[in-house]
């Protein structure tokens, strides 16, 4: 990767994202020295403006960065990882520096807890309950929350529709799950056709 340094006295500003919701975590900044450190362990290290040395995130609160993958922009003084965190990102113990008030990504990381059940399975879970009766049933609640959908938009409060809205959506994640499909899928299917 031939990143140039030299733009910014040494230093290239870092975006952090997560892998799996592709929420934007943090802004930080890197020299050399901390990218190869960070291609090495596999651990996002900072160069520390304000201690002026290496930093390692989550060296003292064991919220580590884990790298996924790393792209450079087309400018090459710009990266962007795309990380696993481990615990919140910020200082103050939130899961991003960015006050956005929600994760927006968090359908995302419900596909990914959808996943998590499936692997690892627990009596009490509804998503292992309602897979035990297989893709005719889950097949059966997508439509059954379609069409309690419609009637919360045509008959029912706003809250209401949110409500089966939501339960709409869910039961379609369990549904492409139990084909082998995810959003991702549903995702590039949508913009090739937009294209």
């Amino acid at each position: 990767m031939n990143i140039d340094f030299n733009k910014s006295e040494g230093l290239v500003p870092v975006i952090i994202q997560d892998e799996q919701t592709l929420e934007v975590l943090m802004l930080g900044y890197m020299n050399n020295e901390a990218f190869e450190k960070t291609e090495k362990e596999g651990k996002v290290t900072f160069f520390s403006r304000t201690k002026n040395r290496l930093w390692t995130k989550g060296e003292e609160s064991g919220h580590f960065l884990f790298v996924k993958s790393i792209s450079l922009d087309c400018d090459q003084d710009t990266l962007l990882i795309k990380v696993n965190p481990v615990g919140p990102t910020c200082h103050k113990g939130t899961r991003s520096c960015f006050d956005t008030g929600y994760n927006q990504n968090f359908i995302f990381q419900l596909e990914n807890i959808i996943k998590d059940r499936y692997e690892n399975p627990t009596e009490e879970s509804y998503v292992n309950k309602l897979r035990a009766k297989g893709l005719n049933k889950i097949a059966q609640k997508v439509g059954e929350e379609g069409v309690e959908t419609v009637i919360a938009a045509l008959a029912e409060t706003d809250h209401d529709f949110i409500n089966e809205s939501s339960d709409l959506v869910f039961h379609l994640l369990v549904l492409l799950k139990e084909k082998g499909f995810s959003l991702q899928d549903v995702a590039k299917n949508l913009e090739s056709r937009h294209q």
